[in-house]
């Protein structure tokens, strides 16, 4: 006589007990919801981290420091996109007036006409995102991704030495 396995867990389980699986479904989500924002915004040339980089610097005069630390990029990656929205011209490098050691990001005219589209798109696909949701779970949701990161998730926690497969907050900027 054979027995059928145990049946796998639905995703959103964990694999061991019967709390939630918290971790895949903000991470399945987060995933999903980046390709779909990458897809969109690519009907205008423009990636979500590119986009990110110009609403930070559109903002206020920012340095490239900045910009980084609002868009929670490192410094390579963020020398990498912003090289990229300058042979675009979308974005220039400028002289601080305060700091002649900073540069400061700032967005040119056709940045600014880009940025305007992407926002209309990245309105759009939160809008189609929120929009699976009945209006009190939508403002539910909301509030409670905006207490956890605000709060609880507000911060990275340290790994250990050794660990891997945890992304290493990034040092302090002074």
């Amino acid at each position: 006589m054979t027995t059928d396995p145990a049946p796998a867990p639905a995703p959103h389980q964990s694999v061991l007990g019967d709390a939630p699986d918290v971790s895949f479904l903000l991470q399945h989500t987060a995933h999903v919801l980046t390709t779909q924002m990458a897809a969109a915004l690519g009907e205008i040339g423009m990636s979500p981290r590119a986009h990110c980089v110009l609403a930070h610097a559109a903002q206020a005069e920012r340095t490239q420091a900045q910009v980084a630390e609002l868009s929670d990029l490192d410094k390579t990656t963020m020398v990498v996109t912003v090289d990229h929205l300058e042979r675009a011209g979308l974005a220039e490098r400028v002289p601080s007036a305060t700091d002649r050691r900073a540069r400061i990001i700032r967005v040119t005219p056709a940045g600014a006409d880009v940025l305007a589209a992407g926002q209309q798109i990245v309105d759009r696909v939160h809008a189609h995102v929120l929009g699976a949701l009945e209006e009190p779970e939508r403002t539910a949701f909301v509030s409670a991704l905006n207490r956890l990161v605000n709060g609880h998730l507000a911060e990275p926690a340290d790994s250990p030495e050794g660990v891997q497969g945890v992304r290493r907050p990034r040092q302090a900027r002074t």
